[in-house]
């Protein structure tokens, strides 16, 4: 299977993984209890088995060391969130700007690939500076390692983008150029189901 930029082209899953990734998902799933109080797994199971391409998309998330698990449903539309819940910032999806404009516009030496690219190419959303807050809630994320996260246009059209971390026991947002990047910062993403 041919890769670029660390996303596979081929976006669908044989038999063998589909269910592999189910068995991690139902055992993360039994062992965060706290993440998704009320929820049941064999409900989440249907709308999986029934969206392959999500399927797809969480496996790419699992993938580049994001340990997705769900962390809510929403009931007007029957959508349950997957949030990355690795303890810190996927190491597959660190060492990146903040999006193609900033890695088109950055001198040499140049990261291989922008958040935002990356997140569209697997079918996920970068948390927003609220959701992220909501994980952190949660849990202990991001100790330490920093996730950029969605950025408000006003800040980006200045040339600026916005990322957090969680230090001393607290959740810090920060600002830096959207074209820098760190071999600590990654971003965590989203997948509505």
């Amino acid at each position: 299977m041919t890769k670029i930029n660390n996303i596979s082209n081929k976006k669908e899953l044989s038999l063998e993984q589909i269910e592999e990734l189910i068995r991690t998902l139902k055992s993360r799933f039994e062992k965060n209890t706290n993440y998704h109080k009320g929820l049941d797994w064999a409900k989440i199971q249907i709308k999986l088995e029934a969206n392959t391409e999500k399927l797809w998309s969480l496996n790419e998330m699992e993938r580049t060391g994001g340990e997705p698990d769900v962390v809510g449903h929403d009931k007007k539309t029957d959508e349950y969130f997957f949030y990355d819940c690795s303890a810190e910032s996927p190491k597959g999806r660190r060492s990146v700007c903040y999006d193609r404009e900033a890695l088109e516009s950055r001198k040499e030496p140049k990261p291989d690939n922008n958040a935002i690219d990356m997140a569209a190419d697997m079918g996920i959303e970068l948390l927003t500076e609220e959701q992220y807050r909501e994980l952190q809630k949660l849990g202990n994320f991001d100790m330490k390692t920093s996730s950029w996260v969605k950025t408000p246009a006003n800040i980006r059209k200045l040339g600026g983008a916005i990322f957090c971390d969680r230090r001393y026991d607290t959740v810090f947002v920060y600002h830096n150029g959207a074209e820098s990047y760190y071999a600590v910062r990654g971003f965590r993403g989203l997948l509505r189901v």
